[in-house]
């Protein structure tokens, strides 16, 4: 198969079937692949993106070992911000509308970085919109096939509003929400 058609089969996949939360947790494989986050329209509202087609995804990434461990275990579980490229945008976006509290990612040793969580209920409110509002399409990795060179070339064509790199646009909005974040852990002194 050459790199043409394996990123054609991905393409396919990910626009096919998706899941929400509750069934991800049975359906989803524990193996190697991509993985698309998709929204309803209010998530897309709420989010304040704009969709480029239809049936664009939200989010798109890779998952080196497992898709049920990258994609269910951490970007939709409380508790993961601090690992999960995806839960920093959201949160980001939603932090006024679900009154999220940026918290350094490790607050017994806070390291000044751009990576933040969440205190525990703003952790449970990201969580549960995530279970409402999205839906998750994947795709296993086949034989041979170099996840990081599909990976780009999925986020090339579908240029989902929520990946910051390998989009071809500066996603300037995104970026400033999530410095904003990043400040506001930065600040956090443990007695809010």
């Amino acid at each position: 198969m050459t790199h043409d058609d394996e990123l054609f089969a991905v393409l396919r996949a990910l626009a096919g079937t998706r899941h929400r939360y509750a069934d991800a947790v049975r359906l989803v494989p524990a193996a190697p692949g991509i993985y698309a986050f998709y929204g309803d329209d209010e998530a897309w509202d709420q989010l304040g993106v704009s969709r480029a087609f239809a049936e664009q995804p939200l989010y798109v990434g890779k998952a080196e070992s497992s898709l049920i461990g990258r994609d269910v275990s951490t970007h939709f579980a409380a508790g993961r911000t601090g690992s999960s490229t995806v839960r920093r945008s959201l949160a980001a976006l939603l932090v006024d509308e679900l009154a999220l509290v940026a918290i350094p990612r490790n607050i017994t040793k806070p390291d000044g970085s751009s990576h933040f969580g969440l205190d525990g209920p703003s952790e449970d409110r990201l969580s549960s919109w995530m279970a409402q509002q999205l839906s998750l399409a994947t795709w296993s990795k086949s034989e041979g096939a170099h996840l990081r060179e599909i990976e780009r070339g999925v986020i090339s064509r579908l240029r989902p509003p929520l990946n910051l790199t390998h989009v071809g646009e500066p996603r300037d909005r995104l970026r400033d929400a999530r410095q904003r974040m990043a400040d506001s852990a930065r600040a956090w002194t443990g007695s809010r």
